[in-house]
């Protein structure tokens, strides 16, 4: 019997710990900025969520040796960012919704979404 609640306890703790890690975004400190990172010519991560109606810091890295050029038609924003360098951007608060970015220079793989909720 004592085995059973052992192994029912450990299930359950293992399946809130993938559906927690599955969902959530890295924790961050209140004012701290969101990040999104250019590594390997991709966009990480592909998808960054923000609370909607509220201003907020977006630090774009970029990791690789190369320029790369942040930029988004939806939020009004273009940046050339050197290789191994980063530039910080004051996003507006944003209604409810998904916002694409992108990295220019390559386009076809480094692609990524703002979701504001």
């Amino acid at each position: 019997m004592q085995s059973r609640i052992v192994a029912w306890v450990v299930a359950a703790v293992i399946g809130v710990s993938a559906a927690a890690a599955a969902t959530s975004q890295p924790v961050r400190a209140e004012g701290e900025p969101f990040v999104m990172t250019f590594k390997n010519n991709k966009l990480e991560p592909a998808e960054l969520q923000v609370p909607a109606g509220a201003e907020f810091k977006l630090v774009v890295k970029n990791a690789d040796q190369t320029p790369e050029e942040f930029e988004s038609e939806d939020l009004k924003v273009e940046k050339v960012i050197a290789g191994g360098s980063e530039a910080e951007f004051t996003i507006k608060a944003l209604e409810p919704g998904r916002y694409e970015v992108f990295g220019e220079f390559h386009e076809d793989t480094a692609k990524g979404h703002i979701v504001a909720k």
